[in-house]
């Protein structure tokens, strides 16, 4: 349909007698109307599919009431039952008086107007203008609610990224879905990294190289120099990198349009900053066509604005996250002192760079009474909890020097929580072995328990439990073993076994197979384990295995 006021609007005529029909022809032709002739319902119909089909509806129809092969009521009702005709206004006509309930009819059957022939040119003509004006607003409304509903589940989808790359992925889509063309989307980190998302109407062959991406993010950062809020910018082809908008071969046949080699490849950027000292952020779109949609620029803007929000929310994470990880490692060397009479052997995997720091720790101390072994995790996901794990670790290192009792250690860092971090709670095993005598006991605050591991090919749990630290619950008295040379103790976090949607329990037995199948020595243990059961894990992944052995 014609967007264009009534210039160039086209009107199909159907009517049953030539001389009227060419008549009401020649006046909408005066007032500057494209006009369409047909003389009979089946005819319209015929010819409303032809245009149908190359995208050229026309903006009104002019319908006679009394029409050989059916009424124009009924064909106005079977054009609004169609949904590629619903829209178009319909205007019925009569040459014969008819009541007032005939009139009705028309109105009923979805009809915008009544006209009563012989009438004015003028009249003719005011309510074919009114009837697709209001057409046209109709329109531009349903346009504006489709893009407005479209915004809100792509700020959604910015809103619930995880990182700066997921960011710019929904970005550049939603910007696609917004200008119903291909789309990319830049996030600039404080670092000077470029983020990008490409829509999924780009192809990912042929990608610019990284000199254009430093041209981009240099063309960003100029124009957005001490600048903040939403900022247009429209760059010629000349300036702007080619490769970014190109196409699939597909998309010659998609709604909306593309662009394919040969096509020059100017930019319209929308360019946002949330506040002054923030990363920008800027969403890339062809700049050939900007006015399908009333208010398009204006959407693109919005859409730039909340993605430099989530932005900066999103790399003031980042920095939070590198501080917590430097944190986590300066604290968990990835090798222990050896004491004499033992072996062990740690491993320790973050999680990945999408997921929020945790407070997974292991500790293994001499002691007047023999070797401390522990493992645990402080609840929570955050720079807090990796710095309630490091005071963890400091306290259990100088309680043990006055009492390396595991029960008692526990009941002291309990303490310690609910003094210090009463919001806190913790996961803690621990256990004390005189290397002389294998002698161990085991204090267990809601951790998964130890797993003893034989070299005949067995493993089983030690039945040591307890509440979580923190909660200031009784605790249980220690479990003792005896283990032996052949033996190798097992501490792990619930990173390396906690499957969403699957029992504790039945992971738990699944570590515990795999374990009693690992081959021989505490470091082949610990990389089978990670080798069969660490990968795509969402959380950090602590170990710690620890066996006797006779070097005096």
């Amino acid at each position: 349909m014609s967007v264009n006021g009534k210039a160039g609007t086209t009107v199909l005529v159907v009517d049953d007698v030539a001389a009227s029909r060419y008549a009401l022809g020649a006046v909408l032709r005066r007032d500057g109307h494209r006009v369409v002739l047909a003389a009979s319902a089946s005819e319209a119909l015929i010819e409303l599919d032809a245009r149908r089909r190359t995208g050229e509806l026309p903006d009104v129809a002019l319908v006679d009431v009394g029409l050989p092969d059916m009424s124009g009521f009924e064909l106005c009702r079977r054009l609004k039952e169609s949904p590629p005709f619903a829209a178009l206004p319909v205007v019925h006509f009569s040459a014969a008086r008819i009541a007032p309930a005939d009139r009705c009819r028309g109105l009923d059957a979805g009809g915008e107007a009544y006209l009563t022939v012989p009438a004015e040119p003028e009249e003719i003509q005011a309510v074919v203008r009114a009837a697709a004006r209001g057409a046209r607003h109709r329109n531009d409304a349903e346009a504006q609610a489709g893009h407005l509903t479209r915004l809100a589940e792509t700020i959604l989808d910015v809103q619930s990224a995880r990182c700066p790359r997921e960011l710019a992925e929904a970005a550049a889509a939603g910007a696609a879905r917004l200008t119903g063309g291909p789309a990319v989307a830049f996030v600039l980190g404080d670092d000077g990294e470029v983020h990008r998302g490409l829509s999924r109407r780009r192809a990912a062959a042929s990608l610019p190289d990284d000199g254009a991406h430093e041209a981009v993010a240099l063309l960003i950062e100029r124009d957005m120099s001490g600048r903040v809020g939403v900022r247009d910018l429209v760059v010629p082809s000349p300036l702007w990198p080619a490769g970014f908008f190109h196409t699939e071969p597909s998309d010659a046949t998609a709604t909306g349009p593309s662009v394919g080699p040969g096509v020059p490849e100017g930019a319209r950027l929308t360019m946002a900053r949330a506040r002054e000292g923030a990363a920008p952020v800027c969403l890339a779109t062809p700049a050939y066509d900007q006015g399908l949609v009333p208010g398009t620029v204006r959407f693109v803007g919005r859409l730039a604005h909340a993605t430099a929000v989530a932005a900066e929310r999103l790399l003031m994470y980042e920095v939070e996250r590198h501080i917590a990880l430097t944190l986590q490692r300066s604290f968990l060397p990835a090798h222990v002192p050896q004491i004499p009479g033992t072996e062990v052997v740690v491993r320790y995997e973050p999680a990945s760079r999408d997921t929020e720091i945790g407070g997974d720790f292991y500790a293994s101390l001499s002691t007047a009474q023999g070797l401390l072994t522990g493992i645990g995790d402080v609840v929570g996901h955050s720079l807090d909890a990796a710095t309630v794990m490091v005071e963890i670790r400091h306290a259990l290192r100088a309680y043990c020097v006055e009492d390396p009792d595991p029960t008692t250690l526990a009941r002291r860092l309990d303490n310690m929580l609910q003094r210090y971090h009463p919001e806190v709670t913790a996961t803690l095993c621990l256990a004390l072995t005189d290397p002389a005598t294998g002698h161990t006991r085991v204090a267990n605050a809601g951790h998964i328990p130890p797993l003893v591991v034989a070299d005949d090919g067995t493993a089983d749990y030690l039945r040591a439990r307890g509440p979580l630290l923190g909660l200031g619950l009784n605790r249980p008295p220690a479990t003792e073993t005896v283990l032996r040379p052949s033996d190798r103790l097992l501490l792990v976090t619930d990173g390396l076994i906690e499957t969403r949607g699957t029992d504790l329990a039945v992971s738990m037995e699944q570590l515990r197979v795999v374990a009693a199948q690992a081959p021989l020595g505490v470091s082949a243990l610990c990389d089978t384990l990670l080798a069969c059961l660490g990968h795509g894990r969402d959380d950090d992944i602590a170990l710690l295995a620890m066996r006797l052995r006779a070097d005096g």
